[in-house]
């Protein structure tokens, strides 16, 4: 299987497996979750990954009752990770709304907070599946009304709040599917110019580096 990841029992990290077991459940989500990412809900299918993880098929009702299970628990994984994520972010403790900007801001410089692939891919499953498109409308609400609230605690009035939410939100969402092709250097020049837009204010040359020193440790990781 191209691009899948490091599994339990390859990572000298983890602990060993006992008895028979030779991949986990974590294993299976993994390995669903780099196949959703590349080729879609409709590749996501049990015997493909099984030969991928190279074990039987029936390992994988050890931990899921059927294909449903295993999409629902994708599902749980893209709220308990992206969303969640999105929404600590633009709760984090901040003393100016353009600090608060550069901690949501992290989300679309951090594949490991925010997973932009994810993302998409569970934007396009819900396209063709009327249950998931309600579990992402909940994710987004839950998103914009984490950033309105975000906007509120520094006295914006609340349609103002919800406007600027609403613009940050979807500029993010947008970004990366826009592929502009820009270098980090160039991207990160552009920060102080988009919190402007963003906030109607400028923000603190303190604040700036620190997210400039951020997102330069994270990409270099």
């Amino acid at each position: 299987m191209m691009g899948a990841p490091l599994l339990h029992r390859d990572d000298p990290a983890k602990d060993l497996l006992i008895g028979n077991v030779k991949v986990t459940r974590q294993d299976w989500l993994n390995a669903a979750l780099a196949v959703l990412k590349q080729g879609g809900v409709e590749a996501v299918k049990v015997a493909d990954l099984a030969a991928g993880l190279d074990v039987s098929r029936s390992s994988f009702y050890w931990y899921f009752k059927n294909r449903t299970d295993l999409l629902d628990a994708l599902l749980q994984h893209w709220q308990d990770t992206n969303t969640a994520a999105m929404v600590a972010q633009a709760n984090a403790p901040a003393d100016t709304i353009t600090a608060a900007c550069c901690n949501v801001f992290r989300c679309n410089i951090n594949a490991d907070l925010f997973d932009n692939r994810l993302d998409f891919a569970i934007r396009d499953w819900a396209r063709r599946s009327d249950r998931v498109n309600v579990v992402l409308k909940a994710g987004d609400d839950a998103r914009l009304e984490a950033l309105t609230e975000m906007f509120a605690r520094f006295a914006y009035d609340p349609l103002e709040a919800k406007a600027r939410a609403r613009v940050l939100y979807y500029m993010q969402l947008g970004y990366d599917d826009a592929n502009l092709g820009e270098t980090l250097a160039e991207r990160l020049a552009m920060v102080p110019e988009y919190l402007v837009a963003f906030t109607g204010k400028s923000a603190h040359p303190e604040e700036i580096n620190a997210f400039i020193e951020y997102a330069r440790a994270v990409t270099d990781a």
